[in-house]
């Protein structure tokens, strides 16, 4: 039986959003505007991306799930409903250390055109450290 490769991105957003907050620190995510279905307001975004911050105290009613980031906050006093496709989310940062995730395009995930009955070689698994 085979199954579909779902994307490790919102998965690891939802670990260092996590980690961020246990930490006291400030998580900020950077989006890509250019993706269909982003709805930031325009007048905050800069080269094509927005800096959101999603801490608890600024993101109301943060919701993260494994296809968008949504959630209601305040741009210069004006209330805004945000929505974002996962795959438009290019990072998450503490905003006081710096430290966190960037994702590459390949983080996609994408269903392989692969036949269920032919065997995959199996490939060293690739880990990188995280400071």
């Amino acid at each position: 039986m085979s199954y579909p490769n779902r994307s490790k991105r919102p998965y690891l957003i939802r670990a260092m959003h996590e980690w961020m907050v246990d930490n006291r620190h400030t998580p900020h995510i950077v989006v890509d505007t250019s993706f269909d279905g982003v709805s930031v307001p325009s007048e905050h975004v800069k080269d094509g991306k927005i800096i959101l911050n999603i801490s608890e105290s600024a993101a109301h009613n943060l919701k993260l799930t494994n296809d968008t980031v949504s959630f209601r906050a305040r741009f210069g006093g004006v209330p805004h409903d945000v929505w974002a496709p996962i795959r438009s989310v290019l990072g998450i940062y503490a905003r006081e250390t710096g430290q966190g995730m960037i994702f590459s395009q390949e983080d996609q995930a994408a269903p392989p055109e692969l036949r269920d009955d032919i065997e995959q070689p199996r490939s060293r698994p690739h880990l990188k450290i995280v400071k």
